[in-house]
């Protein structure tokens, strides 16, 4: 058994993360010493691994909850967590195409300014237009 702080060692999450994952039943409820101090297994340490790495992919906590919970029928078909993954992919080319037009607008802003007085800034200009 590991006490949060080495938990949030191995795994990446900051102790407060931690303690939130908790609270909305992402990760179970710790045992508690005698004193009340949390402790984890080795479970908590893949789960909490999981949730993490999930997270940097940019999965939301509702995705990351289905996933965690299809975990718990591992005979079952692969067909929804593929789903979920599938509809991921989908959020994160959306948002590329979102940025790749915020960067072409920014070079076209950046380029149009002549670097003179901000009284007459192209940029200010063009953020200002409606």
């Amino acid at each position: 058994m590991i006490a949060i702080g080495i938990l949030s060692a191995r795994t990446g999450v900051n102790i407060e993360t931690i303690r939130y994952y908790e609270r909305i039943g992402l990760v179970p409820r710790a045992a508690r010493t005698e004193s009340g101090r949390r402790f984890y297994g080795d479970v908590d340490v893949r789960r909490l691994s999981f949730i993490r790495h999930a997270r940097n992919l940019g999965f939301e906590i509702a995705a990351i909850k289905a996933m965690l919970a299809l975990q718990e029928a591992p005979e079952a078909s692969c067909k929804q967590v593929s789903q979920i993954a599938s509809d991921q992919l989908f959020s994160v080319e959306s948002r590329i195409q979102r940025l790749l037009g915020l960067k072409t607008e920014l070079t076209r802003m950046i380029r149009g300014c002549d670097n003179g007085k901000v009284a007459t800034c192209r940029i200010i200009e063009v953020l200002a237009e409606p």
